[in-house]
């Protein structure tokens, strides 16, 4: 392969910069809400509890184009909640980047809650009931003794949101479209690519590129997870699994 066969162009260029925008702001607006529900799941008991982790893990059991489908009925122009946000807040979302990062949101967000509330159950009960008991009110608890010891949980579950996002086609093009420079993210591209004879080498490209960004998130949440645990206990320390299959 040829210097100019490995170079992107400027629309592949555009789809890259998309993904990496898309996946990180959905990753941002994400991590609070996953941190929360994970730890209600966690730490809380009430009616219809099951329900709720129902609901949160939803999006990984449907398909995404029935994902994309209800996002677009929802958040749509015409939509309740699109309508409302469009005309009180100026948001849009039906057909924007702003709609794929919702999208990427919608579809990362069982993997974060799933990861940190694994990490928040590994947590000693007993160090919690130790602050109260001292104390200090569930919310500095919960800030001050449950976050912190939660940490690699949470890296993990950022940055697999993040990969997720980066990875979101199907809900994607169903809710937004396909537009280039706009909506049309890695793997609209190379859907894109594949229907226009000629292309190979282009598919190609995004195809490495996607498995390499993917490839990087998963070993950076490995060693920042790793780390985490070390700096908390003060040495290597066996943690849960935080992948969402393992």
């Amino acid at each position: 392969m040829n210097e100019a066969g490995l170079s992107l162009s400027a629309l592949e260029w555009e789809a890259l910069r998309l993904s990496l925008l898309v996946a990180t702001v959905a990753t941002l607006a994400g991590l609070a809400p996953a941190i929360l529900l994970a730890h209600v799941l966690a730490r809380r008991d009430f009616p219809g509890k099951f329900i709720l982790d129902a609901i949160i893990h939803l999006p990984l059991v449907m398909p995404p184009v029935v994902t994309g489908y209800l996002l677009l009925i929802a958040f749509g122009r015409q939509g309740p909640a699109g309508a409302f946000l469009h005309d009180v807040f100026g948001l849009t979302f039906s057909f924007r980047w702003t709609g794929a990062a919702l999208a990427a949101f919608v579809m990362g967000l069982p993997l974060a809650v799933r990861a940190i509330r694994l990490s928040i159950e590994a947590v000693d009960r007993e160090m919690e009931r130790a602050a109260a008991s001292l104390g200090a009110p569930p919310w500095r608890v919960f800030l001050f003794v449950t976050l912190p010891l939660s940490l690699p949980g949470i890296i993990a579950g950022a940055i697999l949101m993040f990969a997720r996002g980066l990875g979101e086609f199907g809900a994607t093009v169903t809710f937004v479209s396909n537009i280039p420079g706009e909506t049309q993210t890695i793997p609209n591209a190379i859907h894109a690519l594949l229907q226009v004879p000629g292309e190979e080498l282009a598919v190609l490209r995004l195809t490495l590129i996607s498995i390499a960004v993917a490839l990087a998130a998963l070993i950076a949440s490995e060693i920042l997870s790793r780390r985490a645990y070390r700096r908390l206990n003060g040495q290597p320390t066996p943690r849960p699994n935080t992948f969402p299959y393992g």
